[in-house]
């Protein structure tokens, strides 16, 4: 039923992009905020100049409290050349937020994000008349997973339900939407139980409103294994969610772009949507810091646009302006990738895929 559901303005807007040529998604946020060298009273700001608990490093907290930094960031790519910022909601949960006891303003901060975002996409609009910037509500993975038990002695015991995933989810979406993204990405997915629980919330959304947007999702294939953490490989994570007709879906973080080019190969020839990636700045060096230059990345993202095998690039972990610049400017002017047709057929899922006639 859900799929039946009348599609927002941002739908054909977003095909047009992706069909006419290869687009461009921002880099990381995290690794801009470090360059700013803020301190726990850049956290708090005056409205939680007394709050009883730490709150140096939430960087989701700053679009209240430091709001100008955020829009800046998002200004930042724009400029550099990206199509599409992601709000800076990665943690913005109830459950994320609860490690910093401020889940009461999870709604209120969703929202201040995706203003800070869409403040940025219509400066950057303005600066060049006629382009069209867009904002996705950025929906992260959580730091309780469904699929697995964290505590090794009682493989049966989860930190979480169900209900309780979807429901922090469905705050989430409910208040991106309302403050205006033009999709959602629910990336660097690791548990695909999680994922299909933000998927389940966003058409409950979807519902509500009378009105679907676009869903882009994104895993996280952990090491040279090729799986999850959750333990699927590329193609059975994709029927895992097939159902849910994503616009697009996508490989980021974890590792760098040269590692990943056996799964996006593997995406590419699978999906029957558009594919994305947007790796890592190479793999963490000894201090935690990457050191794939704008350079290394680009020429990277540029042999997967030239095999065919992307319709969006951008940058995770390490990734800055310089990098997202150049790898739009690397990208300019290649093909991209057409959507293959997939024969219809069962195709199921467990750690592996399973094709069936």
């Amino acid at each position: 039923m859900a799929n039946t559901l009348p599609e927002s303005s941002s739908f054909a807007e977003l095909r047009a992009l992706f069909e006419s040529r290869i687009a461009v998604l921002d880099g990381a946020m995290g690794s801009m905020v470090q360059t700013y060298g803020l301190e726990e009273r850049d956290f708090r700001g005056e409205r939680f100049k007394a709050f009883p608990h730490d709150l140096k490093g939430n960087n989701d907290l700053l679009c209240l409290t430091r709001p100008d930094i955020i829009e800046e960031i998002h200004f930042n790519y724009f400029a550099a050349g990206a199509d599409m910022v992601e709000t800076n909601t990665f943690s913005t949960t109830t459950i994320g937020q609860a490690d910093y006891h401020l889940e009461e303003i999870v709604t209120e901060l969703n929202l201040a994000a995706v203003a800070c975002a869409k403040r940025a996409a219509k400066r950057a609009e303005a600066a060049t008349p006629g382009r069209r910037c867009f904002v996705a509500g950025a929906i992260g993975p959580l730091n309780r997973t469904l699929s697995m038990s964290p505590d090794v002695n009682r493989p049966d015991y989860r930190a979480v339900s169900w209900k309780q995933v979807v429901e922090a989810y469905t705050q989430q979406i409910r208040a991106l939407i309302e403050g205006g993204v033009d999709a959602l990405l629910i990336e660097t997915i690791f548990d695909t139980l999680n994922s299909k629980a933000a998927l389940f919330a966003a058409e409950g959304v979807f519902e509500e409103i009378g009105r679907r947007l676009p869903v882009m999702i994104s895993v996280t294939i952990t090491d040279a294994s090729g799986r999850t953490l959750s333990g699927q490989t590329t193609e059975a994570f994709y029927n895992s969610i097939r159902h849910a007709k994503p616009f697009s879906v996508g490989i980021n973080c974890a590792l760098g772009g040269r590692a990943m080019r056996p799964y996006i190969e593997e995406l590419a020839r699978v999906a029957d949507c558009y594919v994305t990636c947007y790796p890592n700045a190479g793999l963490p060096n000894a201090f935690g810091g990457y050191d794939e230059t704008p350079a290394d990345m680009a020429a990277v993202l540029r042999e997967f646009a030239d095999a065919g095998l992307v319709n969006m690039v951008g940058g995770c972990c390490g990734s800055t302006p310089p990098h997202i610049g150049a790898i739009a400017k690397a990208v300019r002017g290649l093909p991209t990738r057409k959507l293959p047709e997939i024969p219809v057929a069962m195709r199921l899922s467990g750690l592996e895929p399973l094709l069936v006639g």
